[in-house]
Parts: structure tokens; sequence; C-alpha cells
């Protein structure tokens, strides 16, 4: 069973950082794509991040470049989501997500279950 599991969400002031960390069960995350988006109140849902199986390539919406890093750990088959210099409109329920293909161009069909982080002082 395809399971994935969000954490490390939380409250933190503007210019600080979160890790946001998704745990992949029930299929190897290194053979397929892996994405974060996120969704404020009242806002669509956005793509903040994707990375392709073996990281060919990787995507970042421009509001996150330079500040948001994706990065993965197959051994422990979690991926990451690097947070720095976060800001106000940061916040949102932040879920990952995968297609079960190798790149981010396939529809997401897999999500998590969401983890809230709040930037606000």
């Amino acid at each position: 069973q395809v399971q994935l599991v969000e954490s490390g969400g939380g409250l933190v002031q503007p210019g600080g950082s979160l890790r946001l960390s998704c745990a992949a069960s029930g299929f190897p995350l290194v053979d397929y794509a892996i994405g974060w988006f996120r969704q404020a109140p009242g806002k669509e849902r956005e793509r903040v991040s994707c990375d392709s199986s073996s990281s060919i390539d990787t995507y970042y919406a421009d509001s996150v470049k330079g500040r948001f890093t994706i990065s993965r750990d197959n051994a422990k088959n979690t991926v990451y989501l690097q947070m720095n210099n976060l800001k106000p409109e940061d916040t949102a329920v932040y879920y990952c997500a995968t297609p079960r293909a190798r790149y981010c161009s396939y529809e997401f069909d897999y999500w998590g279950q969401g983890t809230q982080v709040t930037v606000s002082s």
C-alpha cells in the first residue's frame, strides 16, 4: 500500500527555517518523482518543488527559488524540503505527492495528509 507521511511543520518567525520530511512506504521512492505542494486558505494549490527520479530534473516555483531545497535520503525512503528565509506568504498546508512515475510531468495521484507551516511574528 502506497503511503506518504509528512512531518516537520510548525510555527516559525519570518526569516526562520524549517525542514519538512515525507516518509514513503509501499514503493521505492528512488524510482519515482516526488513533489511538494502547498495550499493556503482561499488559494489554489501550488506546486512548490518537484524532483524526478535520480534527480534528473528538479523544479522550484519562482516564489521559493534560492530559499527552498528538495533532497532525498533513499536509504530512509524519505524526501525533505529545507525551507530557509521563510516569509509570511509561505504559510500554508504543505503536501508531498508522487505520480508513481519517473517524471514530474505526470499526474500526481498519491498524496500525504499534509503538515501545517505558519510563518508569523
